[in-house]
């Protein structure tokens, strides 16, 4: 392409470099030359080219004639003055330098007059610059060779690479004015950042937020940037992070337009396939279908009749042999006799030949079958159509029915038989080489399924999309934000496939700004799948089916298919009603109508009344009739205001050894983030999942975020929990850190327990083993987003662990066995190890040292018990200090006591010595006695003793005497010839008489 005087040369990467200034080199012929400039021929006007010198200070300039090939002719024109800088010419016109006056483009040619448009990329463009590099610059990786990954040219377009190297297209210009860079793009996987971005003389890059391109879902995408004047480097780069091992999608541009350039010496030839009619063309139109176009071209040829071509096509094809994946069934509307017509239609546009060997036939239309039933909602009206009943009745096909008293209907999309294509569907075919294409018939209808059809080619998308035009909760369910479903879609399909089929569902903001939700590769037996609405904004569904993801213009797999056997959407604005569903009543003047109830209030069966939930229970919205729609809080849990969720306060008490333990998670209850350790893709690059956790939230209120920060779409989640996945800033050299895919692992908190099982979801002790004494309590948590691998939703445990010794409050780890935090990719398990997560101090946790008495003082302390496995509640109570009595108190004491003890031993011992002398003295009595004569009685004393002998024994101590008499007297009463002397006392008291 001509491109000469438009472009400083290339600016080097990434550093910015200032152009250069043109240097125009022109021969000037001297006279009185020498010899051999004299034999030179005289230049004709093909030995050369006019063109400017640089803008001096005044805006003025020379035009001076440079030659194609120095040396070989004399006598070039004489240099003289062009025209102002500022000049330029309108679109379709290019500048003649040798009258320096506009002239228009010919025909077959055209020109943006100050600007410049690139649409040919059969090889690298003069000016375009293509580099891959691995900004890691990591030694050791064992993918650091990146300079093959560049941008490729397709013919078309350019293509970027699809590895994890950096590739930047830089392309730099220097313009007169300001101006602006337009190009086309096809943005499809945001498995690969693309960004576009524009450095100046000042090497001033574009903002930040605006160079990060969006993706772009089943056709090209423009965009524009302003240019200021000077010089400008335009940059295109990518950078690939594959996380799985899917083949990423290139990001592709094409048709780049320039202006503000000062202004354009020549005009461009029409490239292949496109032509211009008329002098004075800006752009070159596309030829038509069966039509073909040469470079330059100013009509657009025929293709033969056994030739075809598409749309912009340089050249025909032979049509081959028709198969019987060139045609499809489909069935006319249904007639007043209620029969519909088996039709067989071509494949449009059609490229097969019916006289080709080999070729099959069109098989034969208008056979008449009985028309299928209706769309629940729908009736059939007296031409055999099907209607929309009107509000406040419902149908299953058939005839519309109005709801009884004290029900509503419930208003959805349900489509169950296809006999037409519904109005809010279409379809359209997506080329994976994301050419234009003329085909727009990708599925069609078959009665009881919608199927898909033949592509172009096996790696084609062959689109189903489905509009919906927003969403609202029935009238008799209340407002309540914590609910997150808004709506259900529902589909039953079935899959056939010999090769490696895949079928997506994507759901959106529109049918270009969607995200991939769920994906089934190969062939699956027939099943039902359902994706919970939870924005107003989603309101395009796509279903994409490719039958191989291997490149191949043939069609080996068309017999590989797609079916959708039916869909229901619920709670669709202008939606149909299949059903009514029980709603509270409400008097009004002209009788009863369908009114809420309030929030945490169920429909009672028999009267329709509202009745309020028990205590904490939360009320099922999707069935708010009966008792039975109030569901029990999880254990450890309450019910919120609403009582539409249950959530924990962070407090709970628990029984463990038979002692009632009370926790206080407050410390843990702020939103805590955390990442894995690195991971690496297959190609080496690093990249990290990233988890948010909000254990308690705020009375159900989710407070964790994760966010998709890759595109200008910015998507963002809220839970208890959720994942992302990080690559980090420092790996691809960005200013922000490139997070995606976030998804949530917990919408509900089911209960709070020590046990290791909760609602079916187990949390293993074997996954964090190096339990202490204390139990671990268990948040448990689950999912309303179902999905392929997970039917019944993702869950989450959070095993909170007693550990004193740690000092920070967000200390979580993952299972060993499991790095990713999940086994079996639908329950993940956390470990929060925390002093903080120890019970609450009580009495029993602490104990007494009571000290020695000194000086009367004693001290009594109290300790934590060791090691101490408890946190908060009771304090350790202060130091007592009460009065004691020393050891020489007690030793006084102690001989007194005993002195007191000796003295009434003494006594009690004299008391019984008192008693054994009466019993000597009878012993005494007793041995005199026995010396008298055998038979003979004892003599009787002379003073008559009474009868009895107690008086002689008084007798005996009549006489007083000290205790030391009495112990003189004891000691000497016993004679040495072994006989006690008795003491006596004589009838007159006057002497005693001792007998021995």
């Amino acid at each position: 392409m001509g491109l000469n005087g438009l472009f400083s040369k290339t600016w080097s990467l990434p550093t910015c470099l200032l152009v250069s200034s043109y240097l125009s080199v022109w021969i000037v012929s001297v006279p009185g030359g020498t010899a051999q400039e004299r034999q030179l021929p005289m230049c004709k006007e093909s030995d050369y080219r006019f063109e400017y010198t640089e803008c001096d200070s005044l805006g003025s300039r020379w035009r001076v004639a440079v030659p194609h090939t120095p040396g070989i002719c004399t006598g070039l024109p004489d240099p003289v003055k062009g025209t102002q800088c500022s000049f330029s010419c309108k679109a379709g016109e290019f500048l003649e330098m040798k009258t320096q006056s506009c002239v228009p483009c010919a025909a077959g040619t055209y020109s943006l007059g100050t600007g410049v448009r690139v649409d040919e990329w059969d090889v690298v463009p003069p000016g375009f610059v293509t580099l891959g590099s691995d900004l890691d610059a990591n030694p050791s990786s064992s993918y650091s060779n990146c300079s093959q990954s560049a941008w490729t040219p397709k013919g078309e377009y350019i293509a970027s690479n699809t590895d994890e190297c950096t590739s930047t297209l830089s392309y730099a210009v220097n313009l007169k004015q300001a101006g602006f860079v337009s190009f086309e793009y096809l943005y499809p996987d945001n498995n690969i950042l693309f960004e576009f971005y524009v450095q100046n003389d000042q090497c001033q890059a574009t903002e930040t937020q605006t160079r990060w391109m969006q993706t772009t879902e089943g056709d090209w995408d423009t965009h524009s940037v302003s240019l200021s004047r000077g010089n400008n480097v335009l940059y295109w780069r990518t950078t690939g992070f594959l996380i799985s091992k899917t083949v990423a999608k290139p990001v592709l541009v094409r048709n780049v337009a320039i202006t503000g350039v000062a202004y354009t010496s020549e005009c461009f030839l029409c490239k292949p396939g496109t032509y211009s009619s008329k002098p004075g063309s800006a752009l070159c139109a596309p030829c038509p279908i069966n039509t073909y176009s040469n470079k330059g071209a100013t009509v657009c040829q025929q293709c033969d009749s056994e030739k075809y071509a598409d749309i912009g096509s340089g050249t025909c094809k032979e049509r081959p042999a028709c198969t019987a994946s060139d045609y499809f069934y489909t069935h006319t509307p249904c007639d007043s006799s209620g029969q519909t017509q088996l039709m067989y239609k071509w494949i449009e546009p059609k490229v097969c030949s019916e006289n080709a060997d080999g070729a099959v036939k069109l098989p034969a239309s208008g056979e008449k079958i009985n028309c299928p039933p209706c769309n629940p909602g729908f009736f059939k009206n007296n031409a055999s159509a099907c209607e929309p009943c009107p509000y406040g009745s419902y149908s299953n096909g058939t005839e519309c029915v109005p709801c009884p008293a004290g029900t509503e209907p419930m208003m959805a999309f349900e489509y169950k038989w296809w006999n037409s294509l519904p109005s809010n569907m279409k379809t359209s075919v997506f080329s994976r080489e994301y050419s234009d294409s003329g085909r727009h018939t990708a599925w069609e209808v078959a009665g009881e399924y919608i199927y898909t059809t033949a592509g172009d080619s096996d790696t084609d998308y062959l689109m189903l999309i489905l509009t919906v035009p927003g969403y609202r909760e029935p009238q008799s369910v209340a407002k309540d934000s914590g609910n997150k479903e808004l709506s259900r879609v529902t589909f039953v399909f079935e899959t056939k496939c010999t090769a490696d089929c895949t079928l997506y569902f994507m759901a959106g903001y529109n049918e270009r700004a969607n995200t991939m939700v769920e994906h089934w590769t190969g062939s699956k037996e027939r099943q039902s799948y359902s994706y919970i609405v939870s924005s107003n904004y989603t309101v395009s569904f796509t279903w994409a089916f490719q039958r191989t993801e291997d490149y191949s213009t043939d069609r080996q797999y068309s017999s590989d298919f797609a079916k959708i056997f039916s869909i229901r959407i619920t709670n669709v604005i202008s939606g149909v009603a299949s059903h009514c569903r029980r709603c509270a009543l409400g008097s009004s003047e002209l009788g009863s109508s369908c009114v809420p109830c309030p929030p945490g209030h169920y429909i009672e069966n028999g009267s329709s009344t509202c009745q309020p939930c028990p205590p904490n229970t939360f009320l099922r919205p999707d069935q708010p009739v009966g008792k039975g729609a109030c569901v029990p809080c999880g254990p450890n849990t309450y019910s919120n205001e609403l009582q539409s969720t249950c959530f924990s306060d962070c407090r709970l008490t628990l029984a463990h050894k038979q002692v009632k333990v009370q926790y206080d998670f407050g410390p843990l209850s702020n939103t805590t983030s955390f990442q894995s350790g690195p991971r690496f893709t297959p190609k080496g690059l690093k990249y990290f999942h990233h988890f948010s956790i909000s254990l308690c939230g705020n009375e159900g209120r989710k407070l964790a975020s994760c966010v998709d920060n890759i595109t200008d779409h910015r998507q963002e989640l809220s839970a208890y929990a959720c994942q992302s996945t990080l690559v980090p800033s420092d790996v691809r050299a960005q200013k922000t850190v490139v997070s995606s895919q976030p998804f949530s692992i917990a919408d509900r908190l089911i209960g709070v327990t020590t046990d290791t099982e909760l609602d079916n979801i187990t949390s293993p002790e074997e996954l964090f083993p190096g339990r202490g004494k204390s139990p671990d309590v268990i948040f448990y948590y689950r999912s309303v987003e179902v999905t392929k691998a997970c039917k019944n939703g993702r869950a989450t445990t959070i095993r909170l662990r007693c550990d004193p010794t740690e000092s920070e409050t967000n200390v979580l780890t993952l299972p060993s066995k499991c790095p990713e935090g999940t086994c079996d990719g639908c329950t993940f398990h956390f470990l929060w190890r925390s002093r903080h997560a120890c019970p609450l101090c009580s009495e029993n946790d602490y104990k007494e040292i009571v000290s020695a008495c000194v000086k009367g003082i004693q001290k009594t302390t109290y300790v934590w018990q060791e090691p101490r496995l408890c946190t908060g509640g009771v304090t350790v109570p202060e130091q007592k200090v009460s009065v004691c009595v020393t050891l020489d108190f007690w030793l006084k004491f102690g001989v007194s006591t005993g002195t007191v003890a000796a003295l009434l031993l003494v006594a009690v011992t004299c008391y019984f010595w008192k008693r054994t002398r009466r019993l000597e003295y009878k012993y005494s009595k007793l041995v005199m006695n026995s010396s008298a004569k055998d038979c003979e009685l004892p003599a009787a004393d002379s003073c008559a003793i009474m009868e009895g002998e107690d008086a002689e024994d008084d007798l005996i101590y009549l006489t007083k005497r000290s205790i030391f008499g009495k112990i003189k007297s004891f000691t000497s009463k016993r004679t040495s010839d072994g006989f006690d002397s008795v003491p006596l006392k004589s009838s007159s008291g006057i002497n005693d008489v001792e007998i021995s």
